[in-house]
């Protein structure tokens, strides 16, 4: 393998990776929530893009066993550069055709296929990526790059979820209506191509990057990858862990993006797109990567067992904040600061939970596994944020932050569970090697 170093290629990788998802999970609901869909339908119907990173589970061994990971990486990207073009065409024909009407059920259904191909190339590229990950540099590299992946990620967030929709906001005062979003689109087609090629011509070539029936006496890439995952010691604590770590998040991530946009006759913010993109997609993004770094440094000087009550503590605790927004409704300068907090401890909680699938995603099959293990996280996701909208529906914003609040209590339940996974252990020994 050529000597390329991680940092000229680690950083884009991850942004890449990190982009499409919140294009299509937060973005997504900015989106049809500026052009007048409900709450309920918004959260429903956006809610079912979980489901390709749900099932990427189950085409994972296809990719492990199937070419590099190399040429998948590099051919998803290129794929995400056209999936964003259609949703960029069909988008400008709706609003070229029914200016006056956008909320109209033909576009909602033409828009939402064409998100969820997008989520499919999306999680093929996390696979891919993921696996060339733990291909291409090796376990100390892999302890020292995880904060670096994670900011990147995290990078790509801040100016998906927030720059980049302040600049919608700004540009839907200069073009025609509706055409911002078209825009959005575009520019993020021509980034993934252009940042595609970038990747072709540097990655460097891993010697063990090889499909894994290669790699392995067995054939059936498919079920062994199930079977050493699931007959790994400990699963069902694993597998709870990894399902209600962040039940309370599940159940916030739609509504909070459409109460601070949402008018404040509706009983939510009011923000303006500009203000909602430095608040939340910002200060807020940027509070996750400072929770990041605070979090890597603190996993390695102290490990995961130590570490996970008080991350645990950052990450629910702060729920409770927006019962206080909902009920007083600030000033943007409370709402920035508390959203900031939240945020903060949520970037730790975070690293906790990337450290912990890495640790138990071991063996010949690591990319597969990788693949199993964020696909149960989507799962978890998927079917509290469907719910989500309609349960703000019923109560409103006050009493639902209330419920939501004390659900995501239950992470406190399943944190002992950690304790008593012996794959932690083990992985912590061999990282810090």
């Amino acid at each position: 393998m050529k000597k390329t170093s991680p940092w000229l290629y680690i950083p884009s990788l991850y942004f890449l990776e990190g982009m499409p998802y919140i294009i299509i999970n937060t973005v997504s609901v900015v989106f049809y929530g500026a052009l007048g869909y409900s709450n309920e339908q918004i959260a429903f119907w956006t809610g079912w893009l979980y489901l390709p990173w749900i099932l990427k589970m189950f085409w994972s061994p296809f990719i492990d066993g199937h070419s590099t990971k190399r040429r998948w990486l590099i051919g998803m990207q290129m794929g995400m550069a056209f999936m964003f073009l259609l949703i960029a065409l069909s988008h400008f024909y709706n609003a070229f055709t029914h200016a006056q009407a956008i909320a109209t059920q033909p576009f909602l259904i033409l828009s939402l296929s064409g998100f969820a191909l997008a989520a499919f190339v999306s999680a093929s590229l996390d696979i891919a990526t993921d696996g060339y990950y733990l291909l291409a540099l090796t376990p100390s590299q892999q302890g020292y790059f995880v904060g670096i992946r994670t900011i990147c990620y995290r990078f790509a967030m801040i100016f998906g979820g927030g720059l980049l929709i302040s600049a919608t906001g700004t540009l839907a005062e200069h073009l025609p209506p509706y055409q911002n979003w078209t825009a959005l689109f575009v520019f993020l087609s021509v980034l993934f191509l252009a940042v595609g090629l970038w990747h072709k011509f540097i990655l460097p070539i891993p010697e063990i990057d090889k499909p894994a029936c290669c790699a392995t006496a067995n054939k059936n890439v498919w079920a062994d990858a199930f079977k050493t995952y699931f007959t790994q010691k400990n699963i069902i604590y694993i597998l709870l862990f990894i399902l209600l770590y962040r039940f309370g998040e599940a159940l916030l991530e739609k509504m909070v993006p459409l109460f601070l946009l949402k008018p404040i006759d509706e009983g939510a913010l009011g923000m303006s797109m500009q203000q909602y993109g430095l608040i939340k997609g910002t200060l807020g993004l940027g509070a996750i990567i400072a929770g990041n770094l605070a979090g890597g440094w603190l996993l390695g000087k102290f490990g995961f067992k130590k570490c996970i009550w008080p991350f645990a503590i950052a990450l629910v605790l702060p729920n409770f904040f927006y019962v206080y927004l909902a009920a007083i409704k600030p000033g943007l300068v409370t709402v920035a600061t508390l959203i900031t907090i939240e945020n903060f401890g949520y970037g730790l909680a975070m690293m906790a939970l990337t450290v912990f699938i890495m640790y138990v995603s071991q063996g010949a099959y690591k990319t597969s596994h990788y693949a199993i293990s964020t696909g149960i996280m989507a799962l978890g996701m998927m079917v509290p944020s469907m719910l989500s909208g309609k349960l703000q529906n019923a109560l409103g914003y006050e009493t639902f932050f209330w419920v939501t609040a004390f659900i995501s209590l239950v992470t406190f339940a399943i944190v002992p569970l950690a304790k008593h996974i012996q794959a932690i252990d083990e992985a912590e020994q061999t990282f810090r090697k």
